[in-house]
């Protein structure tokens, strides 16, 4: 098996806590490849983790990562059963939850993505919503298309005389939670009668599992509007309205309003959330999605090769050819803080007390690596 290593020899002379003498895991360490990773939960980011997933395989004969979108919800119980190698959430774990799992989990973010409201109405290419108007919707307060409340702020658009379907996700979503946890600050009405989680008691709509049956249920439902992430949208070529943020602007779920949004000081434990962001240029439903795993490695049958396969991995995702398949499927990669602060979480990753980090900064691979997948991406072959 060939290691992914990946330090300063790869653009990464900026970030000041590595050295550029990093090296990886020579030969003689490796041992015997586990040959699988894997991991459980959020839909949300699923589209960029299976291109990235399957690019690092590339990278690594002989190691499969598996996946299972099955919701942020599932994704925490299974890494607290200790069923997968990590957890991939949309809603950080909170102190209460954190306090239930087996061991000190820490939170590596992967990437930015918004939040859309997806709909579908014949003629109708162009929709302006606000928070409030959202929530009075799936409140079931605002039945009708061609209501005063949408059509007042959508001058020139013919709104038609059609019940509005609207669609939620049926399962614990982080997608769920940053779309309630926005409607909480805006809407003091929801925070009341509904207030934010990743699973609600939905007072009408259609329910529907995960991102692609929120995505599908919209495409095929005249009148229908549900909440899904970006990706999901562009690939069913679903129209989607444009919000309007605390500045007042109404603005599209775009790379650069996603990323606007993320201009703020960020925790050194990474849990912070970015909705209604006061940035005059940000999308207001913008996430932080992530990877949970557990700070001590060695527990159960874990094998140090093991766990030097799941920092590879996580390293990937936070390199330059990691970051640029974010980008290039409309999912916005991570600001220089935020890759800072994730290398400092994964910096304490370690086995029984010996870091992980220290195993592959000893060894002599790195550079070899390095260069072999400058050239991939360099030849498009890390997308």
């Amino acid at each position: 098996m060939k290691r992914f290593f990946l330090f300063t020899s790869l653009l990464f002379v900026s970030l000041p806590l590595f050295l550029s003498s990093c090296k990886g895991t020579s030969d003689s360490q490796k041992g015997t490849s586990r040959s699988t990773i894997s991991g459980a939960g959020a839909t949300f980011p699923y589209p960029y983790y299976n291109i990235v997933f399957r690019d690092f395989m590339r990278l690594n004969e002989g190691i499969t990562v598996n996946y299972g979108a099955m919701g942020s919800g599932g994704g925490i119980r299974s890494l607290r059963d200790r069923s997968v190698d990590f957890g991939a959430s949309d809603a950080f774990m909170t102190d209460k939850e954190l306090e239930t799992m087996n061991g000190e989990v820490i939170h590596i973010a992967t990437c930015l993505g918004g939040v859309v409201m997806a709909y579908t109405l014949e003629g109708v290419d162009s929709l302006r919503l606000t928070g409030p108007l959202i929530s009075n919707i799936f409140l079931g307060k605002v039945k009708k298309w061609n209501d005063p409340r949408i059509t007042s702020i959508n001058p020139g658009v013919s709104l038609p005389d059609l019940d509005i379907t609207p669609v939620y996700r049926s399962d614990g979503s982080g997608t769920t939670f940053n779309f309630s946890e926005y409607l909480s600050v805006v809407s003091p009405e929801w925070n009341r009668v509904m207030g934010k989680g990743k699973a609600l008691k939905w007072e009408a709509g259609i329910a529907a599992k995960g991102n692609p049956g929120v995505a599908g249920i919209v495409q095929q439902t005249e009148g229908a509007i549900g909440y899904i992430g970006s990706e999901y949208a562009l690939t069913l070529n679903l129209k989607t309205a444009k919000l309007k943020n605390r500045a007042g602007r109404f603005v599209d779920a775009t790379l650069e309003t996603i990323s606007a949004a993320a201009n703020v000081d960020l925790p050194d434990d990474m849990r912070a959330t970015i909705t209604d962001s006061a940035d005059p240029n940000a999308y207001p439903i913008s996430l932080f999605t992530w990877i949970l795993v557990y700070k001590d490695q060695q527990y159960g049958n874990r094998t140090k090769e093991e766990a030097m396969e799941l920092l590879d991995l996580l390293l990937y995702m936070l390199s330059p050819p990691g970051q640029k398949v974010a980008a290039q499927i409309n999912y916005a990669p991570l600001p220089e803080q935020g890759l800072e602060k994730n290398y400092r979480l994964l910096q304490g990753m370690h086995y029984g007390g010996e870091s992980l980090f220290d195993v592959l900064t000893s060894t002599d691979d790195a550079d070899t690596r390095a260069l072999e997948v400058g050239e991939a991406d360099n030849n498009g072959e890390g997308r």
